[in-house]
């Protein structure tokens, strides 16, 4: 069997549903399951359980000898939350707690680390494990997933196979009920859908005019082909980039949107929320190198392509992946 954690949300059933298509149905789903925003995300899923999170981590001690490989993809997520008890609950302690289990039991481990821990960049966005120690993440979240990262590197006993994958910003189905924390495609869509106008926000970075912002975004189909790859290649263990390997601006993604829908552009701009804007990455881009290294060879959907597949074949028509 295998386990899929945070499978009810937007990159976890999205690996559900890859899974299936790869004909494994032997599948343990956890998460909490109680948001009905997510229940369309596990419709026509093929899977053996579903545990709520609360209770996987006893069920997974006594059942451990049945387990193949865990992908651990569940995670408390909001960048806006700043509660530290919740994300060292949630993001260290209980991926400790799977760790240890997976260790004992020599079962597979890939689990959802973050470009959130590279903060402004100060040191690249290179997977280098040497500089993992002197990243300065910017919230409670970036923070968290580094403590597990640097937690991981210093153990002396280890799943027979682990990576800990940092994904940079990802888009793609399935995210419908991820709110304010959806991808800025999603709500550029509904924005131009609503009123014909997208709104980017304002530069208060003096480096970048306003929309020339970067960021590496990823469509979710690249993501969760590479989990897989991970679960059955199983190259060197380690931290690993996960992103197109390319940035691109908030200008860019508008443009591309528009162009799925084919409609005219009329993009304006408004200021960073206060809350987040000493907290707002203006550049990111990751280092692709290692993951090609390790023999990864597939290439990455250019930002045109993929908005073009999310909005037309998902977001136009409400289709679940």
């Amino acid at each position: 069997m295998i386990v899929v954690t945070g499978a009810a949300g937007f990159i976890g059933s999205c690996l559900v549903s890859y899974l299936n298509k790869k004909g494994k149905v032997n599948l343990i789903l956890v998460d909490e399951f109680e948001t009905t925003e997510k229940f369309p995300n596990l419709e026509r899923k093929g899977y053996q359980k579903k545990i709520h999170r609360n209770d996987f981590l006893e069920w997974f001690e006594a059942n451990a000898q049945k387990i193949e490989f865990v992908f651990h993809i569940g995670a408390r997520t909001d960048t806006t939350e700043f509660d530290v008890a919740i994300f060292d609950e949630l993001n260290v302690n209980y991926t400790q707690a799977i760790w240890k289990i997976c260790s004992i039991n020599e079962i597979g481990l890939v689990y959802a680390s973050s470009a959130a821990t590279y903060g402004l960049g100060e040191f690249g966005y290179e997977d280098n494990h040497d500089v993992i120690d002197k990243l300065v993440p910017l919230n409670p979240y970036g923070r968290s997933k580094n403590d597990f990262d640097k937690w991981a590197l210093t153990q002396d006993n280890s799943p027979p196979f682990w990576c800990g994958l940092k994904f940079f910003n990802v888009y793609g189905p399935n995210e419908y009920h991820k709110g304010r924390m959806a991808s800025v495609i999603f709500h550029a869509f509904h924005q131009i859908k609503e009123n014909g106008s997208m709104k980017l926000f304002q530069s208060h970075h003096p480096d970048y005019r306003d929309g020339e912002q970067k960021r590496d975004f990823i469509y979710v189909k690249d993501l969760i082909d590479v989990c897989y790859w991970m679960s059955e290649a199983r190259p060197l263990s380690g931290l690993y980039n996960l992103g197109s390997g390319k940035a691109r601006t908030f200008i860019d993604l508008a443009k591309g949107t528009y162009a799925a829908l084919s409609k005219e552009e009329n993009i304006t701009f408004i200021p960073t929320p206060e809350d987040i804007r000493d907290k707002y990455q203006y550049f990111t881009e990751a280092n692709m190198s290692k993951l090609r290294a390790v023999g990864y060879e597939k290439p990455f959907t250019p930002l045109e392509e993929g908005i073009k597949d999310y909005v037309v074949n998902y977001l136009n028509t409400q289709n679940h992946y």
